[in-house]
């Protein structure tokens, strides 16, 4: 299939803008000669002979022709190497009247790159002849005429050149009274002319006839005739003679139609009719269509239609001046056109690319285009400029063809689209420009990484909750685009020699929703924290970490525990009140714990039965018992109390605690039944107990030390061991049906110290024997299955001071 002539050009120009940069292009062309006319496929020399080249390295190396206007004249023989026609040459069409006759190829080879000139001289044949402008030609001439006489004649053309011009004139038939002269006044002006050779006689003969015959000098000669027609006119002697042989003229070619370009002028001697002259032209052969008009009275010559400068740059025009008795003369109007700027540059695009990738190196070509105006001179010199432009400039390739490049590294993220416009101006005056606008779209590659639009999250969720509990979302951007901003998360170790993250929370992959798997409880955990990532999906994946810390909230789940008096005892301990004891007088003090913190801890104390109510009251805050009055004769000696201890809890929790008061007037003589008084077997178990706790205390301080210290080597590996689950799925078995174990008891230590045979009794509180862990990993109890990873830390003497504010300090215990 034949190219188009858009897709040659834009090859052609391919070829000529890679020529600058090559060194093999060839200094001498090739020079070739043909005749014009010659048939399609007619040759016209062996290129690839005469450059040095095989014809198989023509296939080899993808040679082919281009022409700088872009006409295909010639067609390459890959086989042979020739140089053939592709169509008919017609040497007057190519360069009209020109003397030489040269058309330049060039000769592009590939692989590597080379560029052949190629010079083609088209040679003129005689395939033109001669051509008169009219048919016949009227001459009336009077009889008073003398021999000598001349009368010029509109020479007939031929567009042939050189020797197969017109080479001579004459005239058949023969007759005595004309010839034709035929000469030159100087190089570029010859003239034909009717030669009166005898007087005429106007009775003898009034009209004559004969051919007049242009031949030129070819092989063989071609001629051609027109009718000459003489009428003899009676005593008109004297012809008109214009002032000067030839009128100059030039004009602006954006002069307005109707201007007068010049005037010419005729004078006659005669007088009346045969003195009258009138103008008019005389066309010669292609002057039909002239853009001029001359008033036949005045000689005024105007100009009837706009001209252009591009199109003729002169006109020559024949007037003839001819007075009543039918006398005439000639004269030569050269009228030279003056080129304007009417032509604003033109820009034509070889390539373009676009989109452009964001990583392209700087110098990568964009477009490739060249530059061109009809004007010539100063109006016809071009100068590019690339418009507020920092990351592209135009270079110039090879003449007048530019290139467009990238100049810095470009970022989509910044600038996603530029819009390049390169202006072509001219140095006219005013000076004209032509604007291309190229629009270069920047692709995107993966070079940013995901971004969290929070440093750290914090969550929270109250203890207990349900399974598959959606606690809150983390979001991550990129400034990327398609799938190099798609964004999945994910949960990771925050080291990599970590265990996996807890089994017990999970993100959605597509979302960043984060959900709680299982219930949770917070006497056993605090706060969970895990390390969420980021990544997108380009080629290769970028990503980033976010640490989640996921807080859980205090239920109030847990009653108050009664350390003092103990509930375990049967019959409830016993304390003893002396009947002198006054209003006041500090019986015992309640003691109890809530393993809830906050306002779910908030103990308070109150009576709830009595045997005598009017006799004791309780502290709402200390939990102590005290007389409210003093103790007299009536009231009995047994008195059994029991003390309601209730959290600030919603709903709230409480406790009872039960014990008797023995109200004695002399604690050394009185024997009480044996149901009534603190045994030594009592005595002992209150010791044995106080023991068996110290010695679990100091048991599970040994424990916890040892689990802290193996915990922080290990931690990192046991966040490997955890199920993870993504997006709000079924839950894997086992996960639904686990549930927390149970509250372990805040590690504090209490010692009692009860005096046999005394009223007093002393109740030391003492500071929690565990140090202040921080969070650490942990599993709870109860889970066989699927094990619970938490981060966790035990109650400190400040969690008490905070969770329980109705508690005593030490200072107060050490006064009871």
């Amino acid at each position: 299939e034949p190219d188009r002539p858009d897709m040659a050009i834009a090859r052609q120009v391919l070829f000529l803008s890679a020529f600058l940069f090559l060194p093999h292009a060839r200094s001498q062309p090739l020079r070739y000669s043909v005749a014009e006319e010659g048939e399609s496929g007619s040759v016209v020399g062996n290129v690839a002979e005469d450059a040095g080249l095989a014809p198989a390295q023509l296939s080899a190396r993808r040679a082919r022709l281009a022409s700088e206007d872009g006409r295909q004249l010639f067609r390459l023989e890959l086989g042979t190497g020739r140089l053939v026609l592709a169509e008919r040459l017609d040497r007057e069409e190519l360069c009209g009247q020109a003397a030489t006759c040269t058309l330049p190829l060039e000769l592009v080879l590939a692989n590597p790159l080379q560029f052949l000139r190629v010079e083609v001289a088209v040679e003129d044949i005689n395939d033109h002849a001669p051509v008169f402008p009219k048919e016949q030609v009227t001459f009336k001439i009077p009889e008073t005429s003398h021999p000598g006489s001349r009368f010029p004649l509109v020479r007939a053309r031929d567009l042939d050149i050189g020797s197969n011009n017109i080479q001579a004139y004459s005239i058949s038939p023969e007759n005595e009274y004309f010839s034709v002269s035929f000469g030159s006044q100087s190089e570029d002006e010859k003239y034909v002319e009717l030669v009166l050779e005898k007087p005429l006689d106007r009775e003898e003969q009034e009209e004559m006839h004969f051919r007049l015959i242009a031949t030129d000098g070819g092989s063989p000669p071609r001629s051609g005739t027109t009718q000459i027609r003489i009428i003899v006119l009676d005593v008109n002697d004297n012809a008109p003679v214009f002032t000067k042989k030839v009128y100059v003229g030039k004009v602006l070619e954006n002069i307005p139609e109707g201007s007068v370009v010049l005037s010419v002028l005729a004078t006659d001697l005669d007088a009346g009719p045969n003195g009258d002259i009138s103008y008019q032209f005389r066309q010669g052969l292609g002057q039909n269509d002239s853009p001029f008009l001359i008033d036949s009275a005045s000689g005024e010559i105007k100009v009837t239609r706009a001209l252009d400068f591009e199109v003729a740059e002169k006109f020559e025009l024949t007037v003839q001046a001819s007075d009543g008795g039918g006398l005439s003369a000639i004269c030569k109007v050269l009228v030279e056109v003056v080129d304007v700027n009417d032509n604003a540059p033109e820009l034509v695009v070889s390539s373009f690319t676009s989109p452009l990738p964001e990583n392209a190196l700087p110098g990568t070509v964009v477009a490739l285009f060249n530059v061109k105006d009809r004007d010539s001179g100063a109006n016809g010199k071009i100068s590019c400029a690339l418009e507020d432009q920092l990351s592209f400039s135009l270079r110039l390739a090879y003449k007048n063809y530019y290139e467009l490049v990238t100049v810095s590294v470009l970022d989509r993220e910044e600038t996603a689209r530029y819009i390049l416009s390169v202006t072509a101006a001219d140095v006219g005056s005013p000076p004209l420009t032509t604007t291309q606008t190229f629009t270069v779209d920047i692709s995107d590659v993966n070079d940013n990484a995901p971004v969290f639009n929070q440093t750290s999250y914090t969550m929270y969720v109250r203890e207990n909750n349900v399974p598959t509990m959606l606690v809150g979302a983390v979001s991550a951007a990129d400034a990327d685009v398609g799938p190099n901003a798609k964004v999945t998360y994910s949960l990771v170790p925050a080291h990599p020699t970590d265990k996996p993250p807890c089994s017990c929370i999970s993100v959605n992959s597509e979302n960043g929703d984060v959900f709680v798997l299982r219930p949770l409880d917070y006497e056993q955990v605090r706060q969970i924290e895990v390390l969420v990532h980021a990544s997108d999906a380009g080629s290769p994946a970028l990503s980033a970490n976010v640490t989640v810390r996921l807080v859980i909230v205090d239920e109030n789940d847990n009653a108050p525990l009664v350390l003092y008096p103990s509930q375990d005892s049967s019959p409830p301990s016993s304390e003893l009140v002396p009947m002198s004891a006054e209003a006041g007088y500090l019986v015992t003090k309640v003691v109890a714990v809530d393993a809830d913190s906050g306002q779910n801890s908030w103990l308070s104390y109150h009576l709830l039965r009595a045997t005598d109510p009017g006799l004791f009251m309780v502290g709402a805050q200390s939990g102590e018992v005290r007389l409210r009055r003093p103790v007299t004769e009536r009231d009995a000696m047994k008195q059994k109390l029991v003390v309601l201890v209730r959290d600030s809890g919603q709903p709230p929790l409480s406790a009872t605690a039960s014990m008797n008061a023995l109200l004695l007037s002399d604690f050394s003589d009185v024997h009480l039944p044996h149901n009534h008084l603190p045994t030594a077997d009592e005595g002992d178990s209150l010791t044995m107990y106080l023991i068996i706790s110290l010695v679990f205390v100091s048991l599970l301080f040994l424990a916890s030390m040892a689990a802290f210290v193996a915990l922080k080597v290990c931690k990192r590996k046991e966040l490997k061991g955890g199920h993870v689950i993504y997006g709000p799925g079924t839950l894997q078995g086992g996960l639904a049906d686990a549930a927390a174990a149970g509250t372990l008891p805040h590690p504090y230590c209490y010692e009692i110290s009860l005096t046999t045979g005394s009223g007093n009794s002393e109740f030391k509180f003492l500071k929690p024997i565990l140090p202040n862990l921080p969070p650490q990993h942990c599993t709870t109890g109860g889970a066989t299955d699927v094990e619970q990873d938490f981060t966790c830390g035990p109650i400190t003497m400040e969690d008490v001071a905070v969770d329980n504010p109705g508690m005593l300090s030490g200072e107060q215990f050490n006064s009871l």
